[in-house]
């Protein structure tokens, strides 16, 4: 199994396409997140010895510290990663304390993602001034000091976003790339213009899925561009997925009170509880299934349903399929370019391992 553990909730940083919304006024859901629960802290509060004995009989799972910013209880961090019966460890961060981290402790992380978003202007315009160069400074920085993990540049991609230049920009930069549309999370709808910015991004997207493919022609070697991926690794076996991010059945999220969820964006929604670090099974937990409309759709074996937050409260409402449009375009890129791919398969000059990679590890996969 996999757990995203919320370390705490408090972060640094008020990035427009998260903090900075609850400055603003919703438009209602489409349904209701259900009871919530109002016990939640801001940080663990939990005796940590109910989290090792959770822990502790699943002798294979990930732990995935994330936050708000994990790394603002650095203290935590390091002592869980010191006494959890766990070998492998992942971190989702924003970058801004992680050279704080003692080497000892970044280089046992399996996977880091970090927060950037493409160019100096794109990143530090929603994240705020001199984030980029931080960022940038601190992988070359972690690398030096040793880290051979993967480092996946983790982007949010809003209505600003260029995603073929963006995606491009960071390639210069990162070998593993996930990104993230801001789209159907909150209840913004009426205050977007993303069914018009839509069209160019799956034009953008059309335009990577060719380029990628012509990198695996010229190097044989497959980028790790995330929405590609797996994708196409399953679509190269005719192998349908499940909700691609795991969550609700293979990856839970442990809450500040040591309740799980499904979802780390499910936080407090009680509803969906899997139960609590001090008596469930990890490896028995109820899984929590995505619901209708989405396993009717033709995209679904594709998709896998993309939000299981965002297919059970709807904040965009009827909207939604808006973003549905945009898998629809990302299906038929990648599907556009399995010919070259098959034939490189063919000529012995690409091998279906070359698509290998860590599932379940914070890349929700759809965009």
């Amino acid at each position: 199994m996999f757990f995203h553990l919320i370390v705490t909730d408090d972060c640094n940083l008020c990035c427009s396409y998260c903090r900075a919304k609850m400055f603003e006024e919703e438009d209602p859901a489409g349904r209701t997140p259900g009871t919530i629960d109002e016990t939640i802290a801001e940080t663990i509060a939990y005796p940590l010895e109910e989290l090792y004995r959770f822990l502790a009989k699943d002798p294979d799972c990930v732990l995935t510290f994330i936050g708000g910013e994990p790394l603002l209880r650095a203290d935590l961090v390091m002592e869980i990663m010191d006494h959890a019966p766990v070998r492998r460890f992942m971190l989702q961060t924003n970058g801004t304390r992680l050279c704080s981290l003692p080497a000892a402790y970044v280089n046992r992380f399996e996977t880091i993602l970090i927060s950037i978003d493409g160019c100096r202007e794109l990143t530090d315009g929603h994240r705020g001034d001199g984030i980029y160069d931080m960022v940038l400074n601190t992988a070359a920085l972690i690398r030096g000091r040793g880290y051979s993990g993967e480092l996946i540049a983790r982007m949010t991609v809003a209505e600003d976003t260029d995603i073929y230049a963006a995606v491009l920009h960071l390639a210069e930069h990162f070998t593993s790339i996930h990104w993230q549309m801001d789209a159907d999370f909150t209840g913004d709808y009426s205050h977007r213009r993303f069914a018009e910015w839509k069209e160019s991004y799956n034009d953008g997207v059309r335009r990577l899925a060719a380029e990628w493919v012509s990198r695996i022609e010229a190097t044989g070697v497959v980028p790790k561009w995330y929405p590609f991926l797996s994708t196409t690794e399953d679509l190269l076996t005719g192998t349908p997925s499940r909700l691609r991010c795991g969550s609700g059945y293979s990856n839970y999220s442990i809450m500040t009170n040591g309740w799980i969820a499904p979802c780390p964006i499910m936080v407090g929604m009680a509803d969906y509880y899997a139960g609590h670090i001090r008596d469930a099974d990890p490896l028995h937990l109820p899984e929590i299934p995505i619901g209708e409309p989405c396993p009717s759709c033709e995209m679904y074996g594709f998709c896998g349903g993309r939000c299981l937050y965002s297919n059970i409260v709807r904040p965009w409402r009827e909207h939604y399929t808006l973003v549905c449009d945009t898998v629809r375009v990302l299906h038929d890129a990648l599907a556009a370019e399995l010919p070259r791919l098959k034939r490189m398969m063919a000529e012995g000059r690409l091998a279906q391992t070359a698509f290998l990679h860590t599932r379940y590890n914070g890349c929700e996969i759809i965009p």
